[in-house]
């Protein structure tokens, strides 16, 4: 990273709303060459059941691979100070939708 990336500062502003985060126990990726689509869903399991998008995230391919090392770096933190996060074993294996 250059001087002057290290050097610019950004005021982030937040809404209320947004600030307040959203809950998601699902989650579906998709590619294309140009971008990766993260949409996080709250699936409700009681019947009748429903599913609602509560977010989508378009990222560039660096941008993708950026943040799984960031997620990485962060559990791998996490772990260290809290144990291992452990899956139940209803736990669905990650799908990815191409």
């Amino acid at each position: 990273m250059d001087q002057q990336m290290k050097e610019m500062k950004i005021e982030i502003k937040v809404d209320e709303k947004d600030a307040a985060g959203s809950f998601a126990n699902f989650a579906n990726i998709a590619h294309s060459p140009e971008e990766f689509i993260m949409d996080f869903l709250f699936i409700n399991p009681t019947p009748p059941g429903y599913g609602k998008l509560v977010s989508r995230i378009i990222l560039t391919p660096q941008h993708a691979k950026r943040l799984l090392f960031a997620l990485s770096d962060n559990i791998n933190k996490y772990e260290s100070v809290n144990g291992e996060i452990k899956l139940s074993s209803g736990t669905p294996n990650a799908k990815t939708v191409q």
